[in-house]
C-alpha cells in the first residue's frame, strides 16, 4: 500500500550505515515513522527537523515500518541558521510533537498549526513577535491531546471580564478580583490569550515568559504525567535560549 501528504519532519535518526528513521507529522495521516534508504542528499541526506516535504509512503502491509520518498518543499530552518531562539522554538514544536502524539492518528488542525508557525517564525526574527504564536501552538497541542485551558470565564464567579490568573489544577480562568486572595497559588494568564483580545499585549518578552509558564505547568503535570513521560529538553533549551535573548520578567521557569 502506498500514499502520499504534505508532512513537517519531526526527528531522523540513523538505522545503519546507509538508512535513516525520519518521523513526520502528516497532514491526513498523524505522527508516522518510515525508512529512508541510501545516503544521496537528493532522497534524505538532507532532510532535517523542521523542514516541510511532500511524503510518499510505502509498504507492502499497512503495519511494517515502510519507506519514504521525501521531497522537500521549504525549509524554514534555513532563514533561522543566525538565530538561536527561533531554532530552539523549531527543536521545541518538533520535540513536542514527536513525544505527545500517538503514532498515525490524524491531526490535521495541529498540523496546519505548526506549519503556520514555522512559516510565521521564518519571517518573524525576534520573540516579540513570535513568542505569543509559539505559546498558541502549546495550547493548542494540549487542547489536542485532551488537556484543553478554559479561558473563556472565571471559574469562580462566571465573569468575563478582567482574566488575569489561571488555576494550576483545573486549567480554567480567574479573574482579578477572584485572584487576589491566592495570586500565590496562581498562574498568570498573558493578555494575549485573553479571548478577544487578540496579540495586544502590554509587554511582550513578559508576557511570553508567562506563557510559557502557564503552558510548561499543565504540559509536565497533566499531558506528559499522563503519558508517565518528562517534557523534552528542547523546551527547556527554548526557555534558556528566550532568557538570553532580554531581560528576564521575573518568572523563573516554565518547565
Amino acid at each position: 500500500m502506498d500514499w502520499q501528504d504534505e508532512a513537517v519532519v519531526l526527528s531522523v535518526r540513523h538505522h545503519g550505515e546507509n538508512a535513516r528513521i525520519a518521523t513526520l507529522l502528516t497532514e491526513s495521516h498523524g505522527r508516522h515513522a518510515g525508512l529512508i534508504r541510501g545516503s544521496g542528499a537528493g532522497r534524505g541526506g538532507s532532510i532535517q527537523i523542521g523542514q516541510i516535504v511532500r511524503a510518499g509512503w510505502r509498504a507492502r502491509l499497512s503495519e511494517h515500518l515502510g519507506n519514504w520518498q521525501l521531497e522537500p518543499l521549504s525549509h524554514p530552518a534555513a532563514m533561522m541558521l543566525d538565530d538561536p531562539a527561533r531554532l530552539a522554538a523549531l527543536a521545541a514544536v518538533c520535540g513536542l510533537t514527536d513525544a505527545a502524539l500517538p503514532e498515525r492518528e490524524p491531526h490535521p488542525a495541529l498540523f496546519a498549526a505548526t506549519r503556520l508557525l514555522f512559516m510565521h517564525m521564518a519571517d518573524m526574527p525576534d520573540p516579540e513577535s513570535w513568542g505569543a504564536l509559539y505559546v498558541r501552538w502549546e495550547t493548542g497541542l494540549l487542547a489536542e491531546m485532551g488537556y484543553g485551558l478554559d479561558l473563556d470565564a472565571c471559574a469562580a464567579t462566571g465573569a468575563a471580564m478582567d482574566l488575569t490568573h489561571v488555576s494550576p489544577r483545573t486549567g480554567r480562568a480567574v479573574s482579578a478580583a477572584a485572584a487576589a486572595p491566592y495570586l500565590d497559588r496562581l498562574l498568570v494568564l498573558p493578555g494575549f490569550l485573553v479571548p478577544g483580545r487578540g496579540l495586544v499585549r502590554n509587554d511582550p518578552m513578559a508576557e511570553m515568559l508567562d506563557g510559557l509558564a502557564l503552558t510548561g505547568h499543565f504540559l509536565e503535570n497533566r499531558l506528559f504525567a499522563q503519558l508517565h513521560a518528562a517534557v523534552p529538553a528542547a523546551r527547556a533549551r527554548l526557555l534558556e535560549a528566550i532568557r538570553r535573548t532580554g531581560p528576564a520578567s521575573g518568572v523563573e521557569n516554565g518547565t
